[in-house]
């Protein structure tokens, strides 16, 4: 995204140094974001088919889409037996692997809001953020360890707890309270996140299809490294942060209660988690049920004699982003010059909106398909749209909760507005769970009204939500 005539590298403190128009700082934030999102965006993209295909299976597949099996025993995981009773007995392996992926695609949200507490209370974000980081890169090279899966996935749960609050809050320190760069900031940052992802698919997926799964599993453990590496780095650029500002605080006569004012405005971004679940719910399914089909029914070409894996079909989504958000901002800065743009929570219930156009498209295709496999274009077609629909609601609910949080608890709300990724994952995988009970068109239909259901929700909380939140 470019700013008008952008002011050279400014003098001054190294962290309100500028370059293209924004501090020096969110460029260090988006690189260490991309690198993180390359990790864990290259192991969720692996993860379903990995539990499906090798390791709750007596017949492992050795190289992710290949024909090569060798014998497998799902009872060398620790804790399979007990987590297998948790699981539905009627659904199969896919039924058991969607609910396994959706409470971690959902928990890696909850500890968020307590990574956020112990950042505000006690740590700060930026020792909160190393040592999520290091978490991470522990979980996914412990991947390489059949028997520890469900160790790795719990250092991954919380690793990511101690890092996401803490990384996105800090791209909303940059700016003072009213400065009109901040949702450009967010849209830049957001951008940050996809690149990762859309490269770890390439890399990591392509690792898993041609040496094996733990190569792929093991370049997301590498990006990880590489984040930590220039977030340490790049710590002179950054803002202080919350814990420097609360010592100021204090020595200046102590925290405050929540003003009336503050009060309304927090509750108001509780009522948006609540009406994002199901949002959350519906676009998860890209990296479950939707996974499944673009490995199942989808026909991948080959190219120069290389078969193109189904993983990649993850990367869709991401590159998406860097093709519409630039001109999504155009358009929303086209609208604000004629006092048009919408609100915050209008994008959002737009979004959801969209979101149910797009699986609208799965029905059709699944009409056509049938039992057999078919065009990319179905599932391609689809994420475009739903692409759109979360660029109407992810990055605007970051930023709207920078704007709106009081400042002394901001990582703790960043943490509680990831509550509704938390609960939209556990969702994910329950409904997954009827992707083998339905036929699939009814069951894309299904997401469909899902989706629309949520947007006229937050449509008919438009109204007191602006009222709480103000015109933002």
């Amino acid at each position: 995204m470019s700013t008008p005539n952008p002011p050279p590298m400014s003098a001054g403190p190294a962290s309100a140094r500028t370059f293209m128009g924004h501090p020096v700082g969110l460029f260090i934030l988006f690189f260490t974001e991309m690198w993180e999102r390359f990790s864990y965006y290259g192991m969720r993209g692996l993860l379903k088919l990995y539990m499906v295909n090798y390791l709750f299976t007596t017949s492992r597949q050795v190289l992710q889409g290949g024909e090569e099996r060798v014998p497998g025993d799902p009872a060398t995981v620790w804790l399979w037996s007990l987590v297998q009773g948790l699981l539905p007995s009627d659904g199969g392996p896919q039924a058991q692997a969607s609910v396994i992926y959706g409470w971690y695609t959902g928990l890696v949200y909850l500890t968020p809001l307590l990574g956020g507490i112990i950042a505000d209370r006690y740590l700060g974000q930026r020792k909160t953020v190393i040592i999520g980081g290091l978490l991470m890169a522990v979980g996914h090279f412990v991947m390489a360890f059949d028997s520890m899966f469900f160790l790795a996935l719990a250092l991954l749960i919380v690793g990511n707890g101690a890092f996401k609050p803490n990384i996105s809050t800090q791209v909303g320190n940059l700016y003072p309270a009213g400065d009109p760069r901040r949702d450009g900031a967010f849209t830049i940052f957001y951008m940050g996140i996809n690149l990762g992802a859309f490269l770890t698919n390439l890399v990591c997926g392509t690792l898993a299809a041609v040496y094996g799964w733990h190569y792929g599993f093991g370049a997301a453990g590498v990006g990880m490294l590489i984040g930590l590496v220039i977030y340490l780095i790049g710590q002179p650029f950054l803002a202080p942060d919350n814990v420097m500002k609360r010592d100021t605080a204090t020595s200046q006569g102590g925290s405050q209660p929540l003003t009336p004012g503050e009060k309304q405005g927090v509750m108001a971004l509780v009522a948006l988690c609540a009406l994002n679940v199901v949002f959350w719910g519906v676009y998860e399914q890209q990296g479950n049920t939707m996974q499944t089909w673009a490995d199942e029914q989808t026909i991948w070409p080959i190219v120069a004699g290389f078969q193109i894996p189904s993983v990649w079909f993850q990367s869709l989504n991401p590159f998406f982003i860097f093709l519409l958000a630039p001109l999504l901002d155009m358009v929303w800065a086209w609208q604000n010059k004629r006092g048009q743009e919408p609100t915050s929570v209008t994008k959002m219930a737009i979004g959801c909106f969209i979101l149910g156009a797009s699986f609208l498209v799965m029905v059709a295709g699944a009409r056509v398909v049938g039992d057999g496999q078919g065009s990319l274009m179905w599932p391609l077609v689809c994420t475009l749209l739903l692409t759109v629909g979360e660029l109407y609601l992810s990055p605007i609910g970051l930023s709207l909760v920078t704007k709106v949080s009081p400042a002394r608890m901001v990582s703790m709300m960043m943490g509680m507005w990831f509550l509704s990724s938390f609960f939209g994952g556990v969702l994910n995988g329950y409904l997954g769970v009827l992707y083998d009970k339905m036929p699939k068109e009814a069951f894309f239909m299904v997401l469909s009204v899902l989706g629309a259901s949520a947007g006229v929700a937050m449509w008919a909380f438009n109204k007191p939500l602006k009222k709480a939140l103000g015109n933002v």
